[in-house]
């Protein structure tokens, strides 16, 4: 699978890192719950959030406080735009550069007694921001 970080302008992106946040936070209605389940911390999360807010023209994810009724967070109507959006421009540059990257896949070494063509990269290896050895 290719990794996709789309550079909307010359100091903003967003990548799969970004985007698997989102989906956390839709998915656990929560910021805290959404970095444990993606292992990152809550202010990198946090951080994150605000980074997507602020990137944009409405916010992408709105919360509320946590306290004796508990908070929550969610995607907001530009938040799931922003989302399915980046996931449909993944899927598109993926179909285009399939042949590509399956015939420089084959060029691969073996590596630890696997198979040609199967190598650690393959496996999904990221830095959570997207920034993997086979980013597109």
């Amino acid at each position: 699978m290719a990794h996709l970080r789309l550079a909307l302008s010359p100091d903003w992106s967003i990548g799969p890192g970004k985007a698997r946040l989102l989906e956390a936070i839709e998915a656990t209605g929560s910021i805290a719950a959404a970095g444990r389940r993606l292992k990152m911390s809550y202010k990198r999360a946090w951080n994150l959030v605000e980074e997507l807010n602020a990137g944009f023209r409405e916010p992408l994810v709105t919360s509320t406080r946590g306290g004796s009724t508990g908070g929550g967070a969610g995607l907001t109507p530009a938040g799931r735009s922003v989302l399915d959006g980046y996931r449909r421009i993944e899927a598109q540059a993926e179909a285009a550069v399939a042949a590509e990257v399956a015939a420089l896949r084959a060029l691969l070494a073996p590596k630890n007694g696997g198979p040609a063509g199967q190598s650690v990269a393959d496996e999904g290896e990221s830095d959570g921001e997207g920034r993997g050895s086979d980013e597109v």
